[in-house]
């Protein structure tokens, strides 16, 4: 594997625990690219736990949302682990900054395959749980990895979906992709000529006046002391221009409809984004045999970013309910 540079001192936008163990680990997929990961585990326990593999959001690191995810899990008695998908972070791969949505969705099962080796795991229990973005990932890595037991997608974008159509499918036409995938391939001659890959910006910075309202709510997660992080490529540079390429092409989520291994789907009723979830669920559990585990849950009031840090909105006791029976079930 890479030999990464790893913080030692602790720099997430949120407190360590006092109830959970915290070290850094690493771990390789499948095509040899090395991530890596905080692993928090409950103290005072011993034996084989139920593991849960964390990330996203879309753009953010492990030092944000999935490490909270994460370290909350912990203190309810999972191991579990947030990683930096590929390319990102502190994970290593090149060029940096760049999406892809196959080596993305094998980012989960490779983070799968660590867990499946840890003495510590429950190779039987293993769940993972993705955030915006990488809740697409996560329920297209559960289309496709049978070691998943139980999948949470918390604040869900379907990637290939707004990349293809754009918000609310407003721009799905052949016309408006063509016009998209020509501006994008002369990009990708700029960056050829020019040996680097131009990034396409992160969370807009100074916020404009008439900023709607979901980038004011992403402004006041990555760009404020709230949820701000150096590595993080929403509030720095963004991602490569380009990674948007592929996810027009690939759609994710095609084989949804049979995840057989237990599913629940997490929401805002007012963010801007619910309707990826709303949809994503109807498409999983229409005339699926698959459907009597499948889970619908939209919290009242909450907006897009209520579900990265806010305590009082995400439900993890409902998570860890979800977990624990579906671990149980036959």
């Amino acid at each position: 594997m890479e030999e990464l540079k790893l913080t030692t001192e602790w720099d997430k936008v949120f407190s360590e625990s006092d109830k959970v163990m915290h070290e850094k680990a690493t771990f390789h997929n499948r095509y040899g690219i090395t991530l890596a990961c905080d692993v928090y585990r409950p103290k005072n326990v011993s034996g084989k736990l139920p593991a849960l593999a964390v990330c996203g959001p879309f753009g953010a690191v492990k030092e944000q949302s999935s490490g909270l995810y994460a370290q909350k899990m912990a203190e309810r008695g999972f191991l579990a682990i947030a990683f930096d998908p590929s390319f990102t972070g502190e994970s290593g791969g090149t060029p940096r900054y760049v999406a892809s949505p196959d080596i993305n969705t094998e980012d989960f099962s490779a983070a799968v395959d660590y867990l499946c080796c840890r003495e510590d795991v429950d190779a039987e229990k293993i769940g993972i749980i993705g955030i915006c973005g990488w809740g697409g990932m996560a329920l297209n890595a559960a289309a496709m990895d049978t070691r998943i037991q139980a999948t949470v997608a918390s604040t869900m974008y379907d990637m290939t979906r707004v990349n293809a159509k754009g918000y609310f499918d407003a721009a799905d036409s052949e016309e408006a992709r063509f016009e998209t995938k020509k501006a994008l391939n002369e990009q990708r001659t700029v960056d050829y000529s020019k040996g680097e890959y131009e990034l396409g910006g992160g969370v807009v910075d100074p916020l404009p006046d008439d900023a709607p309202f979901f980038v004011k709510d992403y402004y006041d997660y990555y760009k404020t002391k709230r949820g701000y992080h150096v590595r993080s490529l929403n509030s720095n540079g963004g991602w490569n221009k380009t990674s948007a390429l592929s996810f027009m092409n690939m759609p994710i989520l095609a084989y949804s409809n049979e995840i057989r291994s237990a599913v629940l789907i997490i929401h805002g009723e007012k963010a801007h984004s619910c309707y990826f979830s709303r949809d994503a669920y109807a498409a999983m559990t229409k005339g699926s045999k698959y459907a009597a585990n499948k889970q619908l849950l939209i919290i009242p009031n909450a907006v897009h970013t209520d579900l990265y840090d806010r305590l009082d909105v995400i439900p993890f006791e409902k998570m860890e309910e979800f977990f624990r029976q579906s671990f149980c079930a036959e």
